[in-house]
Formats: structure tokens, C-alpha cells, sequence
């Protein structure tokens, strides 16, 4: 009798706990499947997803996997591109050199002049057969084939491509499609389950479906620092070819495409570290793209870069956020409204600015000819000033690659700019400041100065001559000092290590 009710009482326990467990792991996201999207517009999710829409437990978890392939499926296709490849080699990739763990996602390997065949996905984004996609994807294609769910082929015409977003919008002349539904990534949380869906190494391979989470946000400098990037990274199994698709949300809405991914030792495979770009960010280049053929971004008129540890010490700054101001672009936006070269731009338009990436984002994003408010930290006080952005010229580049790492010693001598330097280094004669004459290769300078460099700035004092440079060296009192460089017409900051 004792063991009976001994059975019992485990039964009755068991049976708790695995009501509390069921509770406890309920899922709060709802699940949206495709709707349908009007012919002729790129319409938001928010429009289409209703607040009734049922939460599902645990137990309908598989489900909702099954139902998101189904829904978003026919909104991916696989792309292939014919063209003449040239043998440009893994180092000789955009952006990539030898040591770069980075690679876009080519579907094939290149040959030396040889016609070949480039693998890639895409996404349709409304029925009229608009399909957004990868710039690397279908550049200098001669011919661009689509292949929707069903095996159906058609040929593409590029409507328009933005090579600093890697993005790129085509077009088929068919019926009956079904667009993705697109999703808000900056609502994107990390940790939040994502599906990727595209056409890995082979066209064999279309419409593979892979799960994962959302690793980071935000990531930038992944393939080349004056691109737009602000890259979602996802551990989502995606591989050469899925270039192009869709990344979606458990609600089955498209948040980013899929464009990069990392490798190790130069394999060109998935190893849990892929790049996506925000849909967000798509938006208006898909847009302009789609309305005019070309990106029109707005301008700042300042070439910036990130605050690292060795500026914010130089600077006796607090904090590493921000965006610190290396030139102020004559007659720009920027110059016009009073923004000064050592300005650190801590908030763009009510929004706190993390890095330079961002900043650059927002700006591009914004609407030309409208002022917004900029607040700059300049020495220890906030300031701010209303800039009226104007439109980016085609050859403005706004990054400034980053500082690299000083030395210990100086290393490099300076000397006054005279008629004879200024010829030699191809100099413009009304440049103020020292030319930088030699570099000890041996040294960590040679890693950050060139001979033909000019020194504008040392800390908060303009250099002049070399009586202004000897005064700003002999009065350094800290770490490092903070340098302003003029190289090829553009400025940039850099720190160096005083020796001790």
C-alpha cells in the first residue's frame, strides 16, 4: 500500500513540474504569417500585423519554423549572373587583404579571364517584380537570370546598384508574386530568433532554410570602412550563395539580407559568424534605387572618425562615444553652421551617437535641405549647432580610416614647409604646418606617418611653422598626444606616445 501511494505521490509531482516548466518557456512573439503586400507599394510590416495575433507556447515552437518556410519561401529567389571573371586573386577582394577573414559571397571560384557564372539569392519586394539583392552580386553582369520556388526562370535588368551599401535593386516581368513582408531591425533585439533562406553553393541547393539568433547589431569596418555599414551578425548557417536573401524574424518579416560572412584560415564556409544588412537601412536605397536608378544621400561636409582609448586619453575625455571631427570640409554644411576640426559629435538629430559608423548612417539617411541639431563636445562644454545638411557629392569619401597604433619614441623628423618641400611632396603652397621629411621605417611612426605628411595640430594648438611645432612638443604634459595630419589633401587624427 505504502509503494502505491509512494507511485503516486511521484506522479502528481512530476506532473507540476511539467506544468510550471511549460509555463515558465512560453514564447511572448507572435507569429505573422505573409499576407500579401498591394502591387504597387513597399509597405511595413506594422501595416499587416494584427495585436490578436495568438502567442505560441513551447510545444508549437517547431511550428512556427515550418510556418515561417512556407510563408517566406516564394519571396526568396536564386540569382545567377554571367560574366568575365577576372583572376583577381583572395587578397585582391573589395575591401580584403591577404590577412582578412572576411570574403563576400561569391558562388564560384574566379578564373583567370574566364566566362563564369556568379551564385547569389534575392529577395522580391513587391509583386511588380522588383527584387532586392547584392550589389556584388550582379555587377558588370552581362546576363542575370532569376529563378523563383516553383523552377521558373526569367531574365533581370538591373534597375539600379549602390556599391557602399553593397545593394542592388532588379527586376523580372512576371505574375503571381509574393513579396516578403518588411520588418522594423532596428526593433531587433540580439538574442532574438532569425531564419536565413537562400541558395548555398549550387542552384541544387535553393531555398535552404537555416535557423539562429541574432549574435550583434551594429557591426561596421567588416569589409570596408567607407562603406555604409551597420551589419546584424547572425550564427545562422549561411554560406557562398545565399548572398542576397532574406533574413527574417520569428514573425516571418524580412529584417536584413544577407550579405558577408566570416571564415578561418580563408574557407569560404559558414563557421557561426554571418552579416546581414538591416532592412532599415535598405529602405530608402531600395527606394531611390527603384524611383530614380541612383542613391541620393545627404552631406555633413565633415570627415570624422571613431574616439579609441589613445584619443579619449590625448583628449582627457570621459567617454570613447562619439565621433571625433578630423576636417571640416570648406564651404560645407558643417563649416557654414560653425563646426570646428577637434569637435566631438556626441548626438546627431536627439540621437546619442555610439561611433562614426552610425553617424555616417544617420546622416546619409536623412533628408537633404532640412536642419538638424548637432551637439559637439568642444574642450569640456556641449555646444549645439543647427546644420541645414546638404546633398553628398559623388566623390566625397566622409571616412577617415582609423588611428593606428603609436610609438615610443618620435621617430620621424619635421621640417618648415619651403618652396623646394612643398614641390617635392607635391604640396599646395598655402598650406600652413610642418612637413614630415623622414620616417624611421624601424620605428611605430613609420606604422602612421609617410614623408610628405604635414602636422596641423598638436593637441588644441594649430601648428603654423616650426617654432609652433617645437612650443606644442616641449609643453605636452600627458601620455599622448593627439596630431592632426594632412595627407593627399585630406586630414585625419592620429596619437602618439610621448617618450618618457
Amino acid at each position: 500500500m505504502k509503494k502505491k501511494i509512494g507511485y503516486i505521490f511521484g506522479i502528481v509531482i512530476l506532473a507540476l513540474i511539467g506544468v510550471i516548466v511549460s509555463a515558465s518557456m512560453s514564447v511572448p512573439e507572435r507569429v505573422v504569417l505573409y499576407q500579401g503586400v498591394p502591387d504597387t507599394k513597399i509597405i511595413p510590416a506594422s501595416a499587416l500585423i494584427s495585436s490578436d495575433t495568438p502567442v505560441p507556447s513551447v510545444q508549437s515552437f517547431n511550428d512556427v519554423f515550418v510556418q515561417i518556410a512556407d510563408a517566406v519561401n516564394p519571396a526568396v529567389v536564386t540569382i545567377t549572373t554571367e560574366k568575365v571573371i577576372k583572376n583577381r586573386g583572395m587578397s585582391e577582394f573589395p575591401g580584403f587583404d591577404g590577412n582578412d577573414l572576411f570574403w563576400q559571397f561569391f558562388g564560384g571560384i574566379p578564373e583567370s579571364e574566364a566566362r563564369g557564372t556568379i551564385l547569389g539569392s534575392g529577395v522580391i519586394v513587391n509583386s511588380s517584380g522588383y527584387i532586392l539583392t547584392n550589389n556584388h552580386v550582379v555587377e558588370q553582369g552581362e546576363k542575370i537570370h532569376v529563378s523563383l520556388m516553383d523552377k521558373s526562370r526569367y531574365e533581370a535588368k538591373i534597375i539600379g546598384t549602390d556599391p557602399r551599401t553593397d545593394l542592388a535593386v532588379i527586376k523580372i516581368e512576371a505574375k503571381d508574386l509574393k513579396p516578403a513582408i518588411l520588418g522594423d531591425s532596428d526593433a531587433l533585439r540580439v538574442g532574438e530568433w532569425v531564419v536565413a533562406i537562400g541558395s548555398p553553393f549550387s542552384e541544387n541547393l535553393d531555398h535552404t532554410v537555416t535557423a539562429g539568433i541574432v549574435s550583434a547589431k551594429g557591426r561596421s569596418n567588416i569589409i570596408n570602412n567607407s562603406n555604409y555599414e551597420s551589419f546584424i551578425q547572425t550564427d545562422a548557417a549561411i554560406n557562398p550563395g545565399n548572398s542576397g536573401g532574406a533574413l527574417v524574424n520569428i514573425r516571418g518579416e524580412l529584417i536584413g539580407i544577407n550579405t558577408a560572412i566570416a571564415t578561418n584560415g580563408g574557407v569560404p564556409a559558414n563557421l557561426g559568424v554571418g552579416f546581414a544588412i538591416p532592412i532599415n537601412l535598405a529602405k530608402k536605397i531600395m527606394t531611390d534605387l527603384i524611383e530614380d536608378g541612383k542613391v541620393t544621400r545627404a552631406w555633413l561636409g565633415v570627415r570624422i572618425q571613431d574616439v579609441d582609448d589613445r584619443i579619449a586619453k590625448s583628449m582627457k575625455l570621459d567617454s570613447r562615444k562619439g565621433a571625433l571631427v578630423g576636417e571640416v570640409v570648406k564651404d560645407g554644411p558643417a563649416a557654414d553652421a560653425g563646426m570646428k576640426v577637434g569637435d566631438v559629435i556626441v548626438e546627431f538629430d536627439g540621437k546619442k551617437i555610439d561611433d562614426s559608423s552610425e553617424l555616417r548612417n544617420l546622416v546619409s539617411n536623412a533628408e537633404i535641405g532640412k536642419e538638424k541639431e548637432i551637439v559637439v563636445l568642444r574642450g569640456k562644454q556641449n555646444k549645439t549647432v543647427k546644420v541645414k545638411l546638404g546633398t553628398l557629392p559623388d566623390d566625397e569619401n566622409i571616412a577617415v580610416g582609423d588611428s593606428k597604433q603609436s610609438s615610443s619614441k618620435w621617430g620621424f623628423n619635421v621640417d618648415e614647409i619651403t618652396s623646394a618641400l612643398a614641390k617635392q611632396y607635391g604640396l599646395d603652397k598655402e598650406i600652413e604646418g610642418v612637413v614630415v621629411t623622414r620616417v624611421d621605417s624601424r620605428s611605430e611612426s613609420g606604422k602612421i606617418l609617410r614623408p610628405g605628411d604635414v602636422i596641423q595640430r598638436i593637441g588644441d594648438k594649430e601648428i603654423k611653422n616650426l617654432a609652433d611645432y617645437k612650443e606644442a612638443i616641449k609643453g605636452v604634459d600627458s601620455e599622448f598626444i593627439l596630431v592632426l595630419v594632412l595627407r593627399n589633401n585630406s586630414s585625419f587624427f592620429a596619437t602618439l606616445e610621448v617618450p618618457k
